[in-house]
């Protein structure tokens, strides 16, 4: 089973809603902006989240570890790159960085485990087979 897939860049830009009054990005946002792209990650193998609650499926946050490097700024352009790593058929492990789009400096970095649970029952579930092909070709 291959153990490491590249996610598609997520690109975006830093609003004012999303600094304080210096301009600065607050830290909370990383964590938002990490989200983003894990969640398009899944919109881009077809995985609807909603369909799963539906179903009382969903993939939750284990662990969290971020590492603060440099602020972002108003109106910067920021890129989102994620690595995932297969650990079991019911975890993952993404590790992911923001990165200033124009200088290419490393603003943020991150190690997301992420596990998938039945919820009616809170216990782990094999992800929908639709994730586990990516990790077979």
């Amino acid at each position: 089973m291959k153990k490491d897939f590249k996610c598609n860049d997520f690109l975006l830009k830093v609003f004012c809603e999303d600094t304080d009054f210096q301009g600065i990005v607050y830290h909370a946002n990383y964590l938002k902006y990490f989200e983003r792209a894990r969640t398009q990650f899944l919109i881009d193998q077809d995985i609807s989240q909603v369909s799963l609650e539906a179903s009382k499926l969903a993939f939750v946050v284990k662990d969290i570890n971020l590492k603060f490097i440099s602020p972002a700024k108003l109106e910067e352009e920021l890129i989102v790159k994620s690595f995932v790593k297969f650990i079991s058929k019911a975890r993952l492990m993404f590790n992911q960085q923001i990165i200033n789009k124009k200088s290419d400096i490393i603003i943020c970095t991150g190690e997301v485990e992420v596990c998938f649970l039945d919820l009616a029952k809170n216990k782990p579930k094999p992800f929908p087979e639709k994730l586990l092909q990516i990790f077979n070709n």
